[in-house]
């Protein structure tokens, strides 16, 4: 009997060292999946970069003003400042820095057509050319401006005067035609400011006895 319960027991005891041998090949399971799911990731990768040189294609709109910027960049060596033939218009709360030269009556403000800047408005368009068409000058010089402040209404006005200064220093015989238009002088209109207790500057409000 003894001779039986010893070898039964070790029977028992390599069952449970072949048990034990199993068990570390079935931790090993999860693993190998872990590795294969790398590869279904990397899909997305290329789908981006796919989306991404899509974004970054560049539109004919946005060509064509950066070819603008670069001709009147090419135009202004040294910039606005170097120039020679320069004036500074303001109006409202706009200010406007005109450059004057030699050229086709073409007007860029801002690194953009006039027209387009200005919204087409044809008010506006007199504003800038009226200097100009005063001395037959409105296809002899090209116009490039730089302007911030206010509106596009007091822009247009800031840089129909900083032409007329501009053409002073052409020749100081345009200052009599000029001055007769009235075009050198500054207009210093602004809005009045909001007072305390009004609506707006002098508007109250409506009186009510009770």
């Amino acid at each position: 009997m003894a001779a039986i319960s010893v070898s039964s027991l070790t029977a028992a005891l390599s069952s449970l060292s072949f048990s034990s041998q199993i068990a570390p090949k079935s931790q090993n399971l999860p693993f190998s999946r872990a590795k294969s799911f790398p590869n279904t990731y990397l899909v997305n990768p290329h789908s981006l970069v796919v989306a991404a040189s899509a974004a970054t294609v560049t539109s004919p709109v946005d060509l064509e003003t950066t070819n603008l910027e670069k001709y009147i960049k090419s135009r202004l060596p040294g910039g606005f400042a170097a120039q020679t033939i320069i004036g500074t218009g303001r109006r409202k709360c706009a200010i406007a820095r005109v450059v004057l030269q030699e050229g086709t009556g073409k007007v860029f403000i801002n690194y953009r057509d006039a027209k387009e800047y200005l919204q087409g408005n044809p008010l506006w368009l007199q504003y800038v050319k009226v200097p100009l068409v005063t001395l037959g000058y409105e296809s002899s010089y090209d116009v490039f401006v730089k302007a911030h402040g206010g509106g596009l209404s007091g822009q247009a006005q800031a840089i129909s005067l900083g032409i007329a200064r501009a053409l002073l220093k052409v020749s100081e015989n345009h200052r009599v035609p000029l001055r007769k238009e009235g075009l050198l002088t500054r207009d210093s209109r602004v809005v009045e400011r909001k007072k305390a207790g009004l609506k707006k500057a002098r508007k109250a409000p409506q009186f009510s006895k009770r």
